[in-house]
């Protein structure tokens, strides 16, 4: 009689495991959860962006600075050549050679003149390029957030049903017969979480194949009762 009654609340138990199984799924693939991590992805993506468009954009401006101060320097070069030219002064071959020497700064500043242009129009465009990325990067954050939110108010409400069941089986498990419930244990591992199934007009509730008038005859005769083909406990 207390095999029957332990079977019976057996029941009782695969339902409320089911539940906590299904409930756990719910949990692991909640669609919002698969929206943050996408989010969440997109937000690393946008951040390592703006890393190294902000890392690009500092290098640039240092060496726009290096090459100002060096353009500074030549064109205070060519002045301090140019102004020793028309004090006079100097031999012809001097004054010739200064010509040169002039000449030949003023075609390296113009080079260097160049390359500070060019140098500028990087550093602005990096940093418009930052700017930008910087507008994502916050948009990601916000979407992040946004699913951030969705994810914890779904776990909280998963959570709480989950810890009502978790309340009921504790109430079923004790009414349960030792050796049958490690059984259960045993087959809901290897199982697909289903250790024990309803047998209803021969058929089990657990592979839902049927088994003959003699195979059921044969089933209730074992304590307890299992199914020929999936081995799960059967309760009539």
């Amino acid at each position: 009689m207390q095999q029957f009654k332990s079977l019976a609340d057996l029941l009782d138990l695969q339902d409320v495991d089911s539940q906590i199984d299904r409930l756990l799924h719910e949990r692991s693939n909640l669609p919002a959860l698969e929206a943050y991590k996408k989010a969440h992805k997109a937000h690393e993506k946008a951040n390592a962006t703006l890393a190294q468009l902000t890392a690009d954009q500092k290098e640039t401006s240092l060496t726009l600075d290096k090459h100002e101060g060096e353009l500074e320097l030549f064109e205070g070069k060519i002045d301090a050549h140019e102004q020793r030219l028309f004090a006079g002064g100097l031999s012809a071959r001097d004054a010739e050679h200064m010509r040169l020497d002039v000449a030949s700064l003023k075609k390296r500043r113009s080079t260097m003149e160049d390359d500070v242009l060019a140098l500028l129009d990087t550093n602005e465009e990096l940093e418009q390029a930052v700017a930008k990325a910087t507008e994502v990067a916050a948009s990601a954050e916000a979407t992040m957030k946004t699913h951030e939110v969705e994810v914890a108010e779904a776990w909280k409400r998963i959570d709480g049903e989950i810890a009502r069941k978790e309340s009921r089986k504790g109430a079923i498990v004790p009414l349960i017969d030792a050796d049958i419930l490690e059984l259960y244990e045993s087959l809901r591992r290897h199982k697909e979480g289903v250790g024990a199934a309803r047998l209803a007009d021969g058929i089990c509730g657990g592979c839902h194949l049927t088994l003959s008038a003699a195979e059921q005859l044969e089933v209730l005769s074992d304590e307890p009762p299992r199914c020929l083909h999936c081995r799960r406990i059967l309760v009539v």
